[in-house]
Parts: structure tokens; sequence; C-alpha cells
């Protein structure tokens, strides 16, 4: 069985790829872990495409199962076949809401009182607003998921609205037994 699951940033995808997990007993792989170099600050030196995807490969090569998490839409053609895409939609109101909590969770006050730490966290959230409004700052948006999906012919289980972690594993558990 192999799981992919996507949506805006702050929407869940981390938080139900973990969960889910634990609940299948099979290995979840984040996108970004694969996306992002490590650094300090985090999220901010992008890895090299053709070394991303090589240890993506070798990492789900591994398992026979597996969760993978994230946006992946223009990575190419790399991934075997999906058994099952979900996608997850939040809000905007609550979306942000929640990016922003987890920003400030994540890097404390720093983000409000270092000037480079402050335009990174203003350019960060403009930029995950973007998914909803659509003005041109970002390429991951609402539509470009949306398009993605339509040209997937594998099974795709929507969740769109503010359902707890366990009320989506209910979700995708009765679409995997669907199938």
């Amino acid at each position: 069985m192999k799981i992919h699951i996507l949506g805006a940033s702050s929407s869940g995808v981390t938080t139900l790829g973990n969960a889910l997990s634990q609940q299948l007993n099979i290995p979840y792989f984040d996108s970004d872990e694969y996306y992002w170099e490590k650094s300090d600050p985090p999220f901010t030196i992008r890895r090299n495409p053709s070394d991303r995807t090589l240890m993506i490969k070798k990492d789900i090569e591994k398992a026979k199962d597996w969760i993978l998490g994230g946006s992946i839409i223009s990575w190419g053609d790399i991934f075997p076949r999906f058994d099952l895409i979900v996608f997850l939609w939040l809000p905007p109101h609550i979306r942000m809401e929640r990016l922003k909590e987890r920003e400030f969770s994540r890097y404390g006050n720093i983000i409000y009182t270092d000037l480079t730490r402050i335009k990174q966290y203003n350019d960060f959230i403009a930029w995950s607003a973007d998914y909803d409004n659509h003005t041109g700052i970002a390429t991951r948006t609402l539509n470009a998921h949306e398009n993605w999906l339509k040209q997937m012919n594998i099974p795709i289980l929507e969740i769109r609205g503010d359902y707890s972690t366990q009320e989506r594993i209910q979700l995708i558990l009765k679409k995997l037994s669907e199938l």
C-alpha cells in the first residue's frame, strides 16, 4: 500500500501522515526532509533535485508499504503508482492561524525580533496565504493541487474541512477498505 497525502502548509499533512503511519505500522516519509538541506534556520536551502530523487527512491525502495506526505507535484514521475492519494484542505483562516502558531512554537520570539528572521517569517506567511489567494507569489497553490489531482488516474480521497486527526484516519481507513 502506497499512500500520498498532500495539502497546503499547515493543513495537517505531517500530523496525519505520522498518525496514520502509527495506525498502519508502515513508514512515513515527509517530502520536506528531501526537498530541504539541513540548515539553521531550517527550510532555507533547497536540495538539488537529482540528490533528493536519489535519497527518496533509496528510502521508499526499502519498504513494501509506505506513506509519503507533502507536495510533490513538480518532482516528475519518480514515484511508483500510489494506491491512494489523500488531499487535505482547511478553510484559510483556520490554516493560517495554525501556521502562525506553529511558526512561533518552532522559532519563538526571534521571528519578531531579528530583522532577517522577520523577513523570512513574513515572506513565508505571504507565500502560504497565496495558496488560496492566487496572487502569483506561490507556485504551490490550491489550483495547482486540484489540477494535478485531475491528472491522476488513482483513487483520491479529498478531506475538506476542519476534521480531527482521528476523524481523518477513519475516513482514510474506510476509503482503503473500499479499494
